[in-house]
């Protein structure tokens, strides 16, 4: 992710395989995500806002939370919950470096 310095709503939303309206929604909901705007008013996304989104898209698609849920969450246990998708991001990695190095020696 470090190869730019902003992505687009349309980048963001394809990383994570859902619509950019959903961008759009949790960007309302949740006080963490603040892209910047150009002067078009076209979104522009850093690291660090991507991270934030992978955290809520963590917390809401794969743990199940509420919206409510995952806000109420964030903004008692962010820490945690980043250094827990820290960990979960690690594990995936390491699960697909495993899985391509059985199919080179396969």
């Amino acid at each position: 992710m470090a190869d730019k310095l902003y992505y687009s709503i349309s980048e963001v939303a394809g990383m994570f395989n859902v619509n950019a309206s959903l961008i759009r929604f949790w960007e309302k909901e949740f006080s963490i995500l603040k892209p910047q705007k150009n002067k078009k008013g076209n979104r522009l996304f850093t690291s660090r806002d991507i991270e934030n989104f992978r955290l809520i898209y963590h917390l809401v698609k794969e743990k199940g939370y509420t919206i409510q849920g995952a806000r109420e969450y964030l903004s008692k246990n962010k820490s945690e919950a980043e250094i827990n998708q820290d960990v979960v991001k690690t594990l995936q990695e390491i699960r697909q470096f495993l899985v391509d190095l059985d199919k080179k020696l396969s």
